[in-house]
C-alpha cells in the first residue's frame, strides 16, 4: 500500500506539467498531448481524415489483449466547436485512464475522439473571437447564391463579438429589474412594452433586412447527422453526412462493432436530467422518442451520473437538437448514448431578507418571484466569484443600418457561459472520469454458470450450463435490438455437425436483460474435449471447456 501511494505521489509530480495551464490548450497542444499518450503500449493514435481547415481529426484506441472482441465506450468532445470544455474533458478523460487507471483496459476497450469541431474550435485563439460552430467549407447560408456576404462585425474594435441593442419602442427586450447589464424579454402578457431590438454585433451587409445571416463559417459537426437532419437550415450542410468530419467518424463507427455506449461532451444532456417517454411518438414509423426499456437505462445511468458529479443542472433544458451526434449515435446507430455539457453555471438564489408583519400585511398575496434568466444567473454567480473578464460595457457605437437611433455595442463575452475559468476544469475531469469507469464497470457480461454433464447411452452426453448477462445493463439496447445494427449473441459449439445429435453448433440469441439467464442444452456423441463460446463483441464472449 505505502509503495503504491508513494507510486502515485511521485508520478503525479511527473504527469502535473502535463495538464498545468492557464487555459484551454490549442490544436497544437491537443496534438502534443496524444502524440505523448501514444507511446504508450495501450494507446494507439490515428488522424481519420483532415478538416476543410487543415487539421487532423483523432482518434485514440485505449485497450489491451483482444480488444476488438471487449465491450467498448467511445468519448466524444468537440461537438460544439465553441465548447472548448468539452476538448478538455476528452483529453484528461483519455490521460487519466492511460496513466492512472490502467487496470480497467483488461475488460473495456476505448475510442476518445477529443475534437470533431477544431476548425470551429480554433475560433477561441482567433484574432476575432466568437462563438463558432461551423468548419472552413465554403457555405451559402442563407442561399442567397452569394458565399459569406454578411458576417460579423466587431464595431467596438475589442476583437470580440457579442450583442448589439437598438434603443426602440418596436422592441422586443427590457433592461433585466435587478441587473442593468442583462436584457430580458418583455412580458407582453402583462402589457410590458419592449425597449430594445437585439442583434448579434454586425452590419447588413447585403441589405436584406438581416444581420449576420451568411457568416464566414461553414457547416458545423453536430448538425450534420441523419436524424432529423435540418434540410435547408444554416450550418447543417447540403445533405447528411456531407462533411469530412462527419464522414470519417461514421465510416470508422461501423467497423467498430465492440461499442456498446457513447459518452458526449455535449451542451445536450440526457444524464443530469434522463429523457422522458413518450408513447405516441414511440410508435411512430420514425421514432422521435426513446424505447421504453431504453428510457430505463437512461434513469439508471443518470442516477450513477448524479451520484458521480456533484454539481446540479440550471435551467437545462437541451435534450438534443435536429442533426446532432448524439441522437444519431442512438436512434441510427442503435448504442446507448449520454450527453452531458460537462459543467453548469451554479443557480444564484437571491438572499433572503426578514420582513415586519406590518410591511407583509400591506404586500399582496401572491408575491411575485424575481426574474432569473441563464444570463442574470451567470451575472450574479460571476459577481460572487470575483469574475473580472466576463463582460464588456455597453457602449454607444455609430451604425449606418440605425442613423437616427441609439445603438450600443456589448453583453456577456463569447465562450463564458458555456465554458468555466480554466482553474475549475481539473476537479470537474477528476469526476466525469469517475463516471465513465462506473459506466464500464456496468456493462454487459457473459458468463456461463451451472454446467453439468449427464452420460447417456449409447455414447451420448447432455450438456446443459446456462449463460448468464451478469450486468445492470441489458446487452442491447431495446432499439439497438429492432434496428439490428448491433450483433446477435452468438453461441459455437466445437462438436462437429455430425456429433450434435440435438442442438445447434451455430445458436443465435437477440439479447440478454440485465441479469437475465437462459439455458443452453446439447446432446453430443463421443467423448474428448468441448468448448462452448457465446457472445458478441459489443458484450464480451464467455468460454466454457468441459470434457466428456
Amino acid at each position: 500500500m505505502i509503495k503504491h501511494l508513494l507510486f502515485t505521489f511521485f508520478f503525479g509530480l511527473l504527469w502535473f506539467p502535463l495538464i498545468a495551464q492557464n487555459n484551454y490548450p490549442t490544436s497544437q497542444e491537443i496534438t502534443q498531448r496524444l502524440q505523448k499518450l501514444n507511446t504508450n503500449k495501450v494507446a494507439s493514435l490515428t488522424s481519420l481524415t483532415k478538416s476543410e481547415g487543415g487539421q487532423d481529426i483523432w482518434v485514440l484506441k485505449v485497450g489491451t489483449g483482444d480488444f476488438n472482441n471487449k465491450p467498448a465506450i467511445a468519448v466524444v468532445g468537440g461537438a460544439e466547436g465553441f465548447h472548448v470544455l468539452s476538448v478538455e474533458l476528452a483529453l484528461q478523460f483519455a490521460e487519466r485512464l492511460i496513466n492512472l487507471h490502467p487496470e480497467i483496459l483488461e475488460k473495456t476497450t476505448f475510442y476518445i475522439f477529443p475534437n470533431m469541431s477544431p476548425d470551429a474550435y480554433n475560433q477561441y485563439y482567433n484574432n476575432l473571437k466568437y462563438e463558432r460552430r461551423g468548419n472552413a467549407t465554403k457555405a451559402d447560408q442563407d442561399r442567397d447564391g452569394s458565399i459569406n456576404e454578411d458576417p460579423y462585425e466587431d464595431l467596438n474594435k475589442d476583437g470580440l463579438i457579442t450583442q448589439m441593442r437598438i434603443e426602440s419602442p418596436l422592441g422586443d427586450y427590457v433592461l433585466h429589474p435587478t441587473d442593468a447589464r442583462v436584457l430580458v424579454k418583455a412580458d407582453r402578457a402583462k402589457g410590458e412594452a419592449g425597449s430594445y431590438i437585439v442583434y448579434s454585433e454586425g452590419i447588413d451587409n447585403d441589405k436584406d433586412g438581416k444581420l449576420n445571416e451568411d457568416l464566414e463559417e461553414g457547416i458545423a459537426f453536430n448538425t450534420n447527422f441523419t436524424y432529423k437532419f435540418p434540410v435547408f437550415q444554416p450550418l447543417a450542410g447540403d445533405f447528411p453526412v456531407s462533411q469530412k468530419e462527419t464522414r470519417a467518424l461514421v465510416d470508422y463507427l461501423f467497423d467498430q462493432w465492440n461499442i456498446f455506449a457513447f459518452v458526449t461532451f455535449s451542451p445536450a444532456n440526457n444524464l443530469s436530467e434522463p429523457l422522458k417517454f413518450n408513447e405516441g411518438d414511440a410508435k411512430k414509423r420514425v421514432l422521435t422518442s426513446m424505447l421504453k426499456k431504453d428510457i430505463a437505462t437512461n434513469k439508471m445511468v443518470s442516477d450513477l451520473y448524479n451520484k458521480t458529479v456533484s454539481q446540479k443542472a440550471f435551467q437545462q433544458d437541451n435534450q438534443g437538437t435536429d442533426g446532432d451526434f448524439f441522437q444519431w449515435a442512438y436512434f441510427h446507430f442503435g448504442r446507448y448514448s449520454f450527453s452531458t455539457p460537462g459543467w453548469w453555471i451554479p443557480e444564484v438564489k437571491a438572499e433572503k431578507t426578514e420582513e415586519k408583519e406590518e410591511e407583509k400585511d400591506k404586500k399582496p398575496d401572491a408575491k411575485e418571484k424575481p426574474i432569473v434568466t441563464k444570463e442574470s444567473n451567470f451575472m450574479a454567480w460571476a459577481d460572487q466569484q470575483n469574475l473580472k473578464n466576463i463582460f464588456v460595457p455597453w457602449i454607444t457605437v455609430s451604425h449606418p443600418d440605425f442613423p437616427n437611433q441609439k445603438v450600443e455595442v456589448g453583453g456577456i463575452k463569447p465562450f463564458v457561459m458555456q465554458n468555466p475559468p480554466f482553474n475549475m476544469v481539473d476537479s470537474i475531469a477528476i469526476q466525469h472520469t469517475n463516471f465513465i469507469l462506473k459506466l464500464a464497470a456496468m456493462q454487459p457480461k457473459l458468463e456461463f454458470h451451472n454446467l453439468k454433464v449427464e452420460k447417456l447411452s449409447g455414447g451420448l452426453s447432455r450438456i446443459t450450463a446456462d449463460l448468464f448477462n451478469n450486468s445492470p445493463l441489458p446487452t442491447h439496447s431495446e432499439l439497438g435490438e429492432k434496428s439490428r445494427w448491433l450483433r446477435k449473441i452468438r453461441i459455437d459449439i466445437t462438436k462437429d455437425k455430425k456429433e450434435v445429435i440435438a442442438g445447434n453448433t451455430i445458436h443465435l440469441i437477440d439479447k440478454l436483460d440485465a441479469f437475465e439467464t437462459k439455458t443452453m442444452s446439447w446432446i453430443v456423441k463421443g467423448s474428448g474435449n468441448v468448448e462452448i463460446k457465446a457472445g458478441a463483441a459489443h458484450c464480451g464472449i464467455a468460454t466454457l471447456n468441459t470434457k466428456l
